[in-house]
């Protein structure tokens, strides 16, 4: 198994317990952390170094709150490489040789998946935050696990319902050819119809395809008035650059959607051609005077470059994490997610956030509309709010994801 250099990273952060500290003494002495992320992959940009500031922010801001009574924190962090065996032989000896009580980020659904079980086993704490397949919260559902930022139904549900409402009703999927990317295309489609548009079909292209051009040719060929990119990261940026170098949308008949983009797919497509997609998120950094604040502080880590919602999600879900570890005198990973469970967030970044009983963190999202060039006051200024989702409408009706934990 290969690990990156970077896996070696232990930030010891906060401050040794106080001898005989009371219930704080019961959690160990070193609370670890990991963040298994793709550090050289499609989602490098969205994810990686920036996942391990976010997780390392969290834990200096914990400290602080704790003082000098709070538990110690170590953040590792190692690439999966996209691969599920990889991912999931990293945290089984992450658990086993560094006895490591949570993991975050985790940006692949396949390999979330594989951690998923892996964690489950060990009974510590998956703080999912990147991983975009629902499954995580329907059939794969599990005690330990919380799934932070969004999934592929509020995605899914926040941009096609949005679309068809404007008249875009016959849709083509370009789609991952694995299990994110299937589970996004398949909860968009039943959306599509449910509101009353249909599909004219779909393609499936590997992970870091770099030419795209047949599979674009079969989308301009559907006659379908909206093409669904239905992958993330490098790929759907190099898909919207070869869709524009196609001239795919010159006729004015068919229209680009990007069902799953971050601020640094926008930044690499430029506003000149991006301006006018429609996107949802759960974090843009200039939402509020809390999201300007704490993008301020990453910025200022990350060579001036402002944060993605998974970013956001790793420090919000870690600071979630220590807190409800400290609460429930544990790091076992049912224990601290039923903490987690039953105390509603005020989460900075996130608004008011309450996690169910399958594991999904449940806050507002957001629908944006990317700006033109001359709309932007400069790098990173991307968005305009479109329409907030409130938060009982966000994400799937508890009682239809299949969860086994739910009665």
């Amino acid at each position: 198994m290969r690990i990156a250099p970077f896996s070696l990273l232990a930030l010891a952060l906060l401050a040794a317990p106080r001898p005989g500290g009371g219930a704080a003494a019961q959690v160990p002495d070193v609370i670890r952390i990991g963040v298994l992320s793709d550090m050289t992959g499609p989602y490098a940009d969205l994810a990686g170094n920036g996942s391990v500031i976010a997780a390392r922010m969290a834990a200096e801001d914990f400290a602080d709150e704790a003082g000098a009574g709070g538990p110690k924190v170590e953040i590792l962090a190692a690439d999966q490489l996209n691969k599920p065996d990889v991912g999931a032989a990293i945290v089984r000896a992450w658990i086993d040789r560094d006895n490591v009580a949570a993991v975050v980020d985790v940006p692949n659904s396949a390999v979330a998946l594989a951690v998923n079980q892996v964690l489950r086993e060990k009974d510590r704490t998956f703080l999912a935050s990147s991983p975009a397949t629902s499954d995580l919260t329907g059939k794969q559902c599990s005690p330990d696990t919380v799934q932070w930022v969004f999934d592929t139904w509020a995605l899914a549900h926040g941009t096609a319902r949005a679309v068809v409402a404007g008249g875009g009703r016959s849709w083509f999927f370009l789609t991952a050819d694995y299990a994110f990317g299937q589970a996004l295309e398949r909860d968009a489609s039943a959306e599509v119809k449910r509101v009353g548009g249909e599909i004219r079909g779909d393609v499936r292209a590997p992970l870091n395809t770099h030419d795209f051009s047949s599979y674009l040719l079969q989308a301009q060929n559907s006659g379908a008035e909206v093409v669904a990119l239905a992958n993330a990261g490098a790929d759907a940026v190099n898909a919207a650059k070869q869709a524009a170098e196609f001239g795919l949308t010159r006729s004015g008949k068919q229209r680009l959607v990007g069902l799953l983009l971050f601020l640094t797919d926008i930044d690499a497509l430029g506003l000149a051609d991006a301006q006018g997609l429609l996107l949802t998120e759960a974090f843009y950094w200039d939402l509020n005077d809390k999201t300007r604040a704490w993008s301020q502080r990453f910025a200022a880590r990350d060579g001036g470059r402002m944060p993605t919602m998974d970013q956001a999600g790793v420090y919000s879900s870690v600071l979630a994490y220590l807190h409800a570890a400290q609460a429930a005198h544990s790091v076992v990973g049912h224990e601290v997610v039923a903490q987690m469970k039953r105390t509603p967030i005020d989460d900075p970044l996130f608004g008011p956030t309450t996690i169910r009983a399958d594991g999904r963190a449940v806050h507002a999202m957001y629908l944006f509309q990317v700006k033109s060039p001359a709309e932007s006051k400069g790098r990173w200024d991307d968005y305009t709010l479109v329409a907030t989702i409130p938060a009982a409408e966000a994400f799937r009706p508890l009682a239809e994801g299949g969860c086994p934990l739910v009665p």
